[in-house]
């Protein structure tokens, strides 16, 4: 069944401030195009949704920043973007506002054009799980729906009577685990029975600087081994990509290397195993059925503020998802060469031993395939009242 088209013209004001935000905004434009020809977005977004039509009034990777300390050195830029954003939409008020992500950025913003009677939506539930409750009572005013990816979040904004969808995660629409994989281990240079090991070190310049060296030193101890072992890193950027060149260099593990720009998901496809920074990279190796080490570094204040107020066991999502430990997790000082190379190890010499996680990663998939962006395009509409007729 399919909704009827809308031709009213309706405003949405949007802001993502990651990648990942990018993608969601993108997925709900295409849908919400599909249903409303005439709708029109601006905010701030990146490349995938201004590829639609979006109108980015600022770059979005000005607010890709993250952690507790590290925001500090933006903070001028960030009040100016923030103000201005909201001068524009208080002036031009759309029909509804929608803040992905972000929630640092987002959560107030949401708040001040809702004390000015614009209806606002929250798309990803910041991790009020992971820090208690005491987020709550803010969202509770500054939006008037929650659309969550994951099934143990619907719950936390019930018992606060906050408005809340549980959507699924698109990308569990999107990825499927049978898919060519043998295309993808040619794009990265793989022929026969050779292992490949997937390196992720993040998107961010600060993840790579901390998490680059770890992993391409780990790679550096298979060099005078049995095993024939290559390495790929999706780099995010071409800055990025000359930062891990250097190390490779300095390092002199070059020839195990093999460099893609961009195409994470194809890395991930295409290897045995995958060592990657927490994040949302971790949900898509799980979806693609891929074992892996999850390893984290971030400075040292931020983790001792974090590590005070964290109120959950883990940080990688397959792990929160599960409510066990599926996966290893590897942080701070506990990211080492040594923990992570013998990890690697461990995998060759027993690879039937992820067979039961694999199993449990089959079963999440199955719980987040839910049709993301059509479910949250029709809350947003039944939210704003606009009458979906069903064909």
């Amino acid at each position: 069944m399919s909704a009827q088209q809308i031709s009213d013209p309706i405003r949405i004001g949007m802001v993502a401030g990651e990648k990942s935000g990018d993608n969601l905004g993108a997925g709900f434009m295409r849908e919400m195009l599909n249903r409303c020809p005439n709708a029109h977005f601006e905010g701030i977004g990146g490349p995938a949704m201004t590829e639609l039509g979006f109108e980015s009034l600022f770059p979005m990777d000005r607010l890709s920043v993250m952690g507790f300390v590290e925001p500090l050195g933006r903070l001028p830029e960030l009040l100016s973007i923030d103000r201005k954003l909201k001068a524009h939409f208080v002036k031009n008020p759309p029909d509804v506002f929608i803040g992905i992500d972000s929630p640092g950025f987002n959560t107030q913003f949401e708040r001040h054009l809702r004390d000015r009677n614009i209806k606002t939506v929250h798309y990803v539930s910041p991790s009020v799980w992971a820090y208690g409750a005491r987020r709550i009572k803010k969202i509770k005013q500054a939006t008037d729906l929650m659309l969550v990816l994951f099934p143990f979040e619907q719950s936390i904004y019930q018992s606060h009577n906050i408005p809340v969808e549980f959507v699924g995660h698109p990308l569990a629409d999107m990825l499927d685990p049978q898919d060519d994989n043998a295309l993808a281990r040619r794009i990265c240079g793989v022929e026969g029975d050779g292992y490949l090991v997937a390196l992720l070190p993040g998107s961010r310049t600060a993840e790579v600087k901390r998490l680059a060296p770890l992993f391409l030193n780990m790679a550096t101890k298979f060099q005078n081994m049995t095993y024939r072992v290559k390495f790929v890193i999706p780099c995010a950027s071409q800055e990025i990509r000359q930062q891990i060149e250097r190390v490779a260099q300095n390092l002199g593990c070059d020839d195990q290397l093999v460099l893609l720009d961009g195409q994470s998901q194809t890395a991930i496809r295409a290897a045995d195993l995958v060592l990657l920074a927490s994040g949302t990279a971790t949900l898509e190796a799980m979806l693609l059925g891929k074992p892996m080490v999850i390893c984290y570094q971030v400075a040292k204040l931020t983790y001792i503020l974090a590590s005070r107020m964290l109120k959950i066991p883990y940080v990688g999502l397959p792990n929160l998802l599960a409510g066990e430990q599926l996966v290893p997790e590897y942080l701070q000082r506990d990211a080492n060469v040594e923990n992570i190379f013998a990890e690697v190890r461990g995998y060759f010499d027993d690879r039937q031993k992820w067979a039961p996680t694999l199993r449990k990663f089959d079963e999440i998939r199955e719980q987040l395939a839910r049709g993301a962006d059509k479910r949250a395009v029709s809350s947003v509409l039944s939210m704003l009242q606009i009458k979906q007729v069903v064909e």
